[in-house]
């Protein structure tokens, strides 16, 4: 009888020994070791396409598209509280809306660095800092106000003959 409570207490001290040493080495190695400074590096953000019409004479001439993409740090991204692509939007949309030029139906030649600079520069100023590291052209195109009412009209006319065409006898 002696024996089963000495091989008792035996257990339950190798058990607490040894959920003592796992708890003591899993908080040690936690305090031993030393925060490694976070380096992500740059981060790359795609805008969503963004359409602008152009206005001359008091008339919806067309739309200029633009797709654009900011790289930022990481580290700051992650610190903000608000999403700065909405910022970059805003003011992607202002700056082409108010300097683009359209000329003869197409875009006229501007300089692209200058305007993504401007659109750089009020967006780390409403964001109160340097986050935004640069702003990248994936594309910018014109598409003419009537190009677009031809494109709609062709598809309308195609998907009305598919209809037709669909279409089985009755017998």
């Amino acid at each position: 009888m002696i024996k089963f409570v000495v091989i008792g207490v035996w257990v339950c001290a190798v058990t607490l020994a040894s959920s003592y040493g796992a708890a003591y080495w899993a908080a040690g190695a936690n305090l031993g070791k030393a925060e490694d400074p976070y380096l992500p590096g740059l981060e790359y953000k795609r805008v969503p396409t963004i359409t602008v019409p152009m206005i001359m004479d008091g008339q919806v001439k067309g739309y200029v598209i633009a797709k654009l993409v900011f790289t930022a740090d990481a580290g700051t991204l992650k610190k903000l509280s608000v999403d700065p692509v909405v910022f970059v939007v805003n003011d992607a949309f202002s700056e082409i809306y108010n300097n683009g030029r359209v000329e003869s139906g197409k875009i006229s030649k501007y300089n692209l660095k200058d305007m993504t600079d401007r659109v750089k520069e009020k967006v780390n100023a409403r964001l109160n800092g340097p986050v935004i590291q640069e702003i990248l052209i994936d594309g910018i195109n014109y598409v003419d106000k009537n190009d677009i009412r031809t494109v709609a009209n062709q598809q309308q006319q195609s998907s009305k003959g598919q209809d037709k065409g669909d279409a089985k006898p009755s017998h």
